[in-house]
């Protein structure tokens, strides 16, 4: 078996590798090099660990939040407002129908969220009356029915719900963007 040269990270040298993974020459400062770039990435996956475990609850309802209203935003951006029909700009929100507040139970469930210009989110306070006709024709009478049953049950979320939450939605991102790609 023929052995390959090869070209050295650090230096540029060409060498013979022990191994195909190996990518450092033996030179002692290219050995360093190689030192020192494993520590640092040691350092950095041992810093994120910690970070992870710092957070608090709000820490996570924050991410998981944000993760969901990004999913919402892909899936509405070409529908217009759920309540006054305009197309949705480029800069639109993720408006609840049930306030992510006040109506935790059904804070993540996606038939109480749809895209939403700034203007009835924001400035209207949702402009819940329009919200509330369009909700019904576009998720169905019997589904906005249920969503208004379990709005009114209270819940709390722990944070390993929430860990999944954020997996969840983060999945569910990269799919819509693979089948967005696709023609």
């Amino acid at each position: 078996m023929k052995t390959r040269t090869k070209k050295c990270k650090n230096c540029g040298n060409l060498f013979t590798p022990y191994t195909s993974l190996q990518k450092f020459c033996t030179e002692p400062d290219c050995i360093r090099v190689l030192v020192e770039e494993t520590k640092s990435k040691e350092w950095k996956k041992k810093k994120a660990k910690k970070k992870e475990e710092l957070m608090t609850l709000s820490d996570w309802i924050k991410i998981a939040q944000q993760t969901f209203n990004k999913y919402i935003r892909l899936r509405d951006k070409d529908k217009g407002c759920i309540s006054c029909g305009k197309p949705l700009t480029s800069k639109f929100d993720a408006g609840h129908f049930y306030n992510a507040n006040n109506h935790w139970n059904v804070r993540f469930f996606e038939s109480n969220v749809h895209g939403q210009c700034v203007t009835c989110n924001q400035h209207k306070h949702g402009n819940l009356i329009e919200y509330r006709k369009c909700l019904i024709e576009r998720i169905g009478e019997d589904e906005f029915f249920w969503l208004e049953f379990y709005a009114k049950k209270t819940r709390k979320y722990s944070i390993d719900e929430l860990k999944e939450i954020v997996i969840l939605y983060k999945q569910k991102i990269k799919d819509y963007e693979k089948k967005a790609e696709r023609p």
